[in-house]
């Protein structure tokens, strides 16, 4: 009989879960049944990449996201006693699931309660750091009070220069954890194909700021001369296609049919968060930036690669169709091969 093991990715945006899909895909390739468990459009993505896969409904944390970025992390606080509720609940979901389903491993994407005393408990972040400008400390230490009680820590980022995370991921003093930098994971590849779109809007994060970027990209490249893919990053029943010149827009697309659009596309513009900037990186494109208003790790990734000449990006309240001329100032990515150590790492889950 097959070990079965949990992977369990946070619900914010769909980056967590599309982060997951090598790894689950790693899991079935070694000879382990994984068993998925999520909720919202994290869990709807995982559902349809992976049809014949047992999938889970954990409880949501139901975090609620300001409009301003002046209180995005003031609200964000605000909830802290709502959040450590959620995770208690989903630390009792954890082991009902464990007892009903023979659970052998974890593998906790973000999920702080998504462990167990009693299996190997792993969790993937690319935050050591927690950045929140004044409150970072407690962010931080808030943060690994969970951390600590998981048996392994995985950094999908190289630990060396040069790397994509920077001071999220590095630069911290030694936490008493099990760190392994086992490089960046992306479900893509690169490929040969010939160029189609000028430019592609790919569209995720939270809500109310994803339809405000989506209107506001709408109305601003109404008027640009080319083709423009647009794909609204939102998870739903049917994938729906959509002609408005000068925008082909698609609600979603699963991994091989984005991965083929990214691969045809000039530019890509997009939010900053982390999974993004591993998924150009692998592909070695050429891209636009803009943070998600108020959150610290996107504003602290776009200008981490901006400073280094290597991707242009904004504010969303000063994008317009002009700041694209300036990434030809920019060298955009280069492709890298990253061959990760599944099976290595997947040795703590056969004792």
């Amino acid at each position: 009989m097959k070990k079965r093991i949990l992977v369990a990715p946070l619900n914010w945006g769909i980056g967590h879960a599309t982060r997951c899909i090598p790894i689950i895909n790693a899991l079935i390739d070694t000879g382990f049944e994984p068993i998925i468990a999520s909720d919202g459009q994290a869990l709807d993505l995982l559902k349809k990449e992976f049809e014949g896969v047992t999938c889970l409904t954990l409880p949501a944390y139901n975090v609620t996201y300001a409009k301003s970025k002046t209180w995005f992390k003031w609200l964000m606080l605000w909830q802290l006693p709502k959040i450590k509720k959620a995770i208690k609940k989903e630390y009792r979901a954890t082991q009902k699931i464990i007892e009903d389903y023979n659970i052998k491993g974890i593998i906790s994407d973000n999920r702080m309660g998504v462990l167990s005393k009693s299996v190997p408990s792993v969790f993937i972040t690319h935050q050591l750091n927690v950045l929140s400008g004044s409150t970072t400390k407690l962010s931080t230490y808030f943060h690994d009070h969970y951390l600590k009680a998981f048996d392994e820590c995985w950094i999908p980022d190289f630990e060396n220069q040069p790397n994509l995370s920077g001071s999220l991921g590095h630069n911290f003093k030694n936490k008493g954890l099990t760190i392994k930098y086992i490089g960046p994971l992306s479900r893509l590849e690169k490929i040969k194909v010939k160029p189609k779109y000028d430019v592609m809007v790919l569209l995720s994060g939270p809500e109310p700021q994803r339809t405000i970027l989506e209107e506001k990209l709408l109305s601003d490249l109404i008027n640009y001369k080319g083709k423009v893919m647009f794909v609204r990053g939102k998870i739903e029943a049917e994938q729906t296609v959509m002609f408005e010149s000068p925008f082909t827009i698609y609600n979603y697309m699963q991994t091989e049919e984005l991965q083929q659009a990214i691969n045809k596309s000039e530019l890509v513009v997009s939010r900053s968060g982390y999974t993004t900037v591993m998924d150009l990186a692998k592909l070695g494109k050429q891209a636009f930036f803009i943070p998600t208003p108020g959150q610290f790790e996107q504003e602290y990734l776009a200008d981490y690669l901006n400073n280094q000449g290597i991707i242009a990006s904004c504010s969303q309240e000063d994008f317009t169709l002009k700041q694209l001329e300036r990434v030809t100032a920019y060298s955009g990515f280069k492709a890298f091969n990253n061959t990760i150590d599944f099976k290595g790492l997947f040795l703590l889950f056969q004792g």
